[in-house]
């Protein structure tokens, strides 16, 4: 592929909810711009964008893609981002990367949750916007219903610039309210046709299209109240501004699968959408904190982004590169300036699906990769200039399960193997919990970790299962006592005595806390530090369930000692003896993990939600408003309720609800749940 400028190249991430037909125009706008040979489907798994073994097998997105295609002497840099919420990074990574973010929507199913989150993102990082309404070859296909939803959510940025012109429920032709022009299609070709006698509702439209063109300039403004008529070129200038601000969200419509409507998004992404070069800067900080501004130009310092990485078990890490300024060549050495190392480039290469062709450089505002690259997404390359752009911010990892391995001793080959996974996918999370000695692995839902496991064993050749995630609870004690821990052993020769005499009683640090007031030197100092350690030792198995033993305080009051027999070893077993002795006449009770949490849902939701937190022995704490429309909900609940928490809010709220959950403290776990906790615990260490 030849060499592109900023100035005709533009990075469009196509996002949506899962099955509204992304990949499928992908595919078709590729085929179309003469980018692809063939035209795939996403059922027979031969599109340029699912090339991942899983996308094939499941039929879905699971990762982002990136497609390069060629209109009208610009370079179009397609993002196809994944709609599944299990594999929402990609849609994270897409956007940041991209200038402008495309939204599908399915002219049967209608704006769904999925392009609603996709639509928020890309204002919140100040994007431009447009939406292509698809599939309106299917029967129960209705335009002008999706039109009104995309009012109702979006606003009155929403523009109609392509419609449909129906009779009997099915598409007659399409018609472009910027040229005035009709066009039917056969076999996938457009053909125009006369303009269909226009009713009340499609004048409004264009009345519409006028008024929000008036309001992206002063001198159409004035034309626009005097009563005169835009030319077409000032319509498309008008919408440009208004696409570039954000104030104007052009809305697109045909069929992906028939090629219907194609051409005219094809030259509304040409005409509407703004360039790399016009997208004009980012915003970075230089090492002191203070924002700067980095401009889309070649000519400047080198300034780029890694968005995105692939971790392969052969060719080793590949790394997508969005250069914002100056250009990145093979042989440049750019800091990394997260890690402050140097990265040595290697060679640069052009990616399209799974295909990739060697790039001599890559130059502000286009995407490339480049292999075997120390740096993680999210790392900001600068060459001649010192600044940090901002990461790939991705949803938390709130679907939390245990590690199972495959096979005992292969521990530490699945910890390095999610490792090298979360590298590529950095929603996948590992952790230890060092109480229970179980491995984690969090991610964004079941399926999410499905494929990682997928993944994990067809690249790293490591296989483990999942479980439920053990509840680290703890023991404690709620009353004081006094209690003699004494060793004795005699076996020929020197024998071994430890007499100690020991008060628990409850307190609040978390750890043991230790004293000594032993009068008289009835047990030498020298053999203090012994009792403290058989105890801290000891408390770290408790008497009910084996849980560590928490908010104790031990202090050694007596004891005695014998000149030749008594050792460190000996004090230390009879501090523990104490501990057993003692903490079951000390009123021994569990304490459960509590958990801080912060769950957002629709406001529709909100009356189902406080039910289920009631169920599940939750706290609500209040109630704020969030976005429109939604309703923050603080409350505390006992992290053992929250195993499938995320499963229930993803499943009440359809998607749209999220939450974050945090542990603060421990509280005594209900006398009646005691019983079951007990034996689970027994059972497991059976």
């Amino acid at each position: 592929m030849k060499q592109y400028h900023a100035s005709t190249i533009k990075n469009i991430a196509v996002a949506g909810h899962g099955s509204s037909g992304k990949t499928t125009l992908v595919e078709a706008l590729l085929h179309a711009t003469g980018s692809s040979e063939r035209l795939g489907r996403v059922e027979d798994g031969t599109t340029v964008s699912d090339w991942d073994p899983e996308e094939i097998k499941r039929g879905i997105s699971v990762s982002l893609s990136v497609c390069p295609m060629v209109f009208r002497g610009c370079k179009i840099n397609l993002l196809d981002t994944p709609g599944q919420f299990d594999f929402a990074a990609g849609l994270y990574e897409g956007v940041r990367a991209a200038e402008s973010v495309l939204l599908t929507v399915s002219g049967k199913s209608g704006v769904t949750v999925g392009a609603q989150k996709a639509y928020r993102l890309a204002k919140k990082q100040n994007k431009a916007t447009a939406v292509f309404v698809g599939k309106l070859d299917r029967e129960s296909a209705d335009f002008y219903k999706v039109l009104e939803q995309l009012k109702t959510l979006f606003g009155p940025t929403i523009c109609p610039v392509v419609v449909p012109y129906s009779e009997n429920h099915k598409v007659q032709c399409y018609i472009s309210l910027i040229e005035m022009k009709a066009y039917k299609y056969v076999n996938g070709k457009p053909e125009e046709v006369p303009m269909p006698e226009i009713d009340h509702r499609l004048q409004g439209l264009i009345t519409a299209i006028s008024e929000a063109v008036a309001e992206t300039d002063e001198e159409l403004f004035e034309k626009y109240f005097s009563g005169e008529e835009f030319t077409n070129a000032e319509l498309v200038m008008g919408i440009h501004k208004g696409v570039k601000s954000g104030d104007i969200t052009p809305v697109y419509c045909g069929s992906a699968l028939t090629g219907e409507g194609l051409d005219l998004l094809l030259d509304g992404l040409d005409m509407l959408l703004p360039t790399a070069k016009e997208s004009a800067m980012e915003a970075a900080k230089n090492p002191a904190g203070e924002e700067v501004a980095v401009l889309c130009d070649e000519d400047r310092p080198l300034t780029a982004l890694v968005f995105k990485t692939v971790a392969d078990p052969f060719v080793g890490k590949l790394s997508f590169i969005k250069v914002i300024g100056g250009k990145l060549q093979p042989g440049s050495a750019p800091v990394n300036m997260t890690t402050g190392q140097t990265e040595k480039m290697g060679k640069i290469v052009l990616i399209s699906g799974k295909q990739q062709e060697d790039m001599p450089q890559i130059v502000a505002g286009d995407i490339g990769a480049v292999a075997k690259l120390s740096a993680n997404t999210g790392d900001t390359l600068c060459q001649g200039v010192e600044v940090t752009l901002a990461g790939v911010d991705y949803p938390a990892a709130t679907f939390q399960r245990g590690v199972v391995p495959a096979a005992k001793g292969e521990e530490s080959k699945v910890s390095q193997a999610i490792r090298r996974l979360a590298e590529e996918d950095p929603t996948i999370v590992y952790g230890h919990n060092h109480e229970t000695h179980q491995q984690l692995i969090s991610g964004l839902g079941e399926q999410h970790l499905d494929v990682a496991i997928s993944k994990i064993k067809s690249k790293f050749g490591v296989s483990f299962t999942l479980a439920d995630p053990i509840v680290a609870y703890r023991e404690t004690i709620r009353k004081k006592v006094k209690v003699q821990g004494k060793y004795k052993k005699q076996s020929g020769g020197h024998g071994q005595f430890g007499d100690v005499w020991i008060e628990f009683e409850p307190c609040d640090s978390e750890d043991l806390v230790f004293e000594e007031k032993v009068v008289g030197g009835a047990v030498p100092k020298n053999f203090f530090p012994a009792v403290e350690k058989g105890l801290r030792e000891a408390a770290k198995t408790g008497v009910l369930a084996g849980y560590p033993t928490v908010g104790i305080k031990a202090t050694l009051v007596d004891g005695s000692y014998h000149p030749v027999d008594s050792s460190e070893m000996s004090f230390k077993t009879a501090a523990s003896l104490a501990y057993k002795e003692g903490i079951p006449q000390a009123g021994p009770v569990l304490l459960e993990p509590i958990g801080s949490l912060a769950v957002t849902v629709p406001d529709a939701c909100t009356g189902d939600m406080m039910g289920e937190l009631n169920k599940r022995r939750g706290r609500v704490l209040g109630m704020s408003p969030a976005e429109e429309g939604e309703t923050v909900i603080e409350a505390e609940i006992p992290m053992s309720e929250t195993a499938d928490f995320s499963t229930l809010v993803r499943q009440m709220t359809q998607g749209a609800g999220e939450f974050t959950l945090e542990l603060v403290r421990y509280e005594q776990l209900p006398g009646q749940l005691e019983a079951a906790v007990i034996a689970a615990a027994k059972a497991r260490n059976s």
